[in-house]
């Protein structure tokens, strides 16, 4: 009986070490999905909000309204321009939150398109409140839609739930640094800003992601 405990306890950890392992790998996959779905069709992020972004963050499955205590958490990856084209993506948390009464929970689907330097400068420090120093909005929707409908926010915000698509407030919501996915990623810990700044080559197990945004970008400048 005791050496059959102790393999199912070593078959349980070994399961959550695989898990973990596959943490990033999951995420990639995730991030690169919704990026492809939430910039095709007539319903998608305008046009105009893909080719003027000058980031671009995605939070799979993000949880919000959970049990007693209400509140959103989730974590994703950044990625930015630079002179060489996209940064390596930057895994990250995003929580936030109030004391409420709410039942039951909602998993959807963020993107945040970070559209000027005041947002941008935000996201690099790696540790921010969404709407403290940089404005938000929920951001226009529809392909041929215009960035101007979210009168010039630094961050335009997106969700999907259920199917359903639509610009949505983030509002008080912190970012900090995943450095857990981070070291998965790039194999120790690296500076988020570095990251974003493009000072680190994408590993081939994040080009996904990297892929996808690069044909999102082009699809909608094919648009113009």
């Amino acid at each position: 009986m005791k050496i059959a405990s102790i393999l199912c306890v070593l078959a349980l950890a070994s399961l959550g070490w695989a898990q973990d392992n596959d943490a990033a790998a999951t995420k990639v996959s995730q991030a690169s999905e919704i990026i492809q779905q939430m910039t095709t069709g007539n319903a998608g992020i305008p046009d105009s909000v893909l080719t003027g972004a000058k980031c671009i963050a995605v939070i799979p499955h993000m949880i919000k309204g959970a049990f007693v205590v209400g509140g959103e958490h989730g974590s994703g990856l950044a990625s930015c321009r630079t002179s060489s084209g996209w940064s390596a993506p930057a895994p990250f948390d995003i929580s936030g939150g109030s004391i409420g009464w709410q039942i039951g929970g909602q998993s959807s689907d963020l993107v945040m398109m970070v559209m000027n330097q005041q947002g941008m400068d935000q996201l690099m420090s790696g540790h921010f409140k969404v709407g403290a120093g940089a404005s938000v909005a929920a951001g226009p929707v529809g392909r041929s839609g215009s960035a101007d409908a979210g009168w010039k926010a630094a961050i335009l915000t997106y969700a999907r739930s259920k199917g359903a698509f639509a610009g949505v407030s983030v509002n008080g919501s912190a970012i900090t640094q995943d450095k857990k996915i981070t070291k998965e990623l790039y194999g120790n810990e690296v500076a988020f800003a570095n990251i974003l700044k493009g000072q680190v080559p994408t590993p081939s197990s994040a080009q996904a992601f990297i892929s996808a945004i690069n044909s999102a970008e082009q699809s909608a400048s094919a648009h113009k």
